[in-house]
């Protein structure tokens, strides 16, 4: 095949000089659904992510080489986890002849959870993100995470004659890592700062213990915002973030939002 398109005498137009002495600092594809192999709790989990990925041109050089974005991803060879995407996204650069670019995944994913009462265990879903952005010779990875949990009003609760309104909220928290965080580290940071966190599969006594456990323990979405940045601010693994709180409100055709940013 190499001896036929030698033959052929395909021209390379990418490679060829532009003269406009513009630098793109972003180009590249997304929106590319590829499978992919998530290292997680020392388990390999099958998932299926959209990947977006770029890298910075040169003013001089006309285009990228599109194709060789497939091609690395059709290459990764194993389990990713912040680590392995780190040392993907170099090999990435290699391939393009880059200096500086980004790769982002979003995935689901699951762990498995064990209800409060009954013990009954059941995987829950969460939307999963990783990010590895190299600038100025300094590569970042970032860890985003949308954890489901529970929320109840203080308001509604203080005064109301009887019961609170009360709904399921997503908590987002995007995370610069400086030291190894697991996904279920990083979704208990959401979950302890809920008035109550959620399982997919529950008997009878758990259900009276959430509605008990949310009663207990209002909050508004500022407090679920702030007790989740809180808990980030005393993690030394942790460097700048980003946490958004939605409610998704079961009083209001509108929802509630909140968010806190470091850096």
């Amino acid at each position: 095949m190499t001896n036929l398109i030698d033959a052929l005498h395909i021209p390379d137009t990418q490679s060829a000089h532009d003269d406009r002495k513009l630098a793109i600092q972003r180009v590249g594809i997304r929106g590319v659904r590829y499978p992919l192999q998530l290292k997680i709790e020392g388990a390999v989990l099958p998932t299926v992510a959209e990947w977006a990925l770029d890298v910075a041109l040169p003013a001089e050089q006309k285009g990228t080489h599109m194709s060789r974005f497939v091609a690395w991803l059709d290459a990764l060879g194993e389990p990713i986890d912040a680590d392995v995407l780190k040392r993907e996204a170099a090999r990435m650069l290699e391939l393009l002849h880059a200096d500086e670019g980004r790769v982002e995944a979003s995935f689901p994913f699951f762990l498995r959870k064990r209800a409060p009462v009954s013990g009954v265990e059941s995987l829950l879903e969460y939307q999963g993100r990783l990010i590895a952005e190299t600038r100025a010779g300094q590569t970042t990875v970032w860890t985003e995470v949308v954890v489901p949990v529970k929320s109840l009003c203080p308001c509604s609760k203080e005064i109301s004659d009887y019961g609170a309104h009360n709904q399921r909220s997503h908590v987002t928290i995007r995370v610069e890592l400086l030291g190894d965080i697991s996904w279920r580290e990083l979704a208990r940071f959401a979950e302890d700062a809920a008035s109550s966190e959620i399982w997919s599969s529950l008997k009878r006594a758990d259900e009276k213990w959430i509605t008990e456990r949310a009663y207990e323990n209002p909050k508004f979405v500022e407090d679920m915002v702030r007790d989740v940045a809180l808990a980030l601010n005393a993690d030394a693994r942790v460097g700048r973030y980003t946490v958004d709180v939605e409610n998704f409100e079961s009083i209001h055709a509108h929802s509630a939002v909140a968010q806190i940013t470091r850096g």
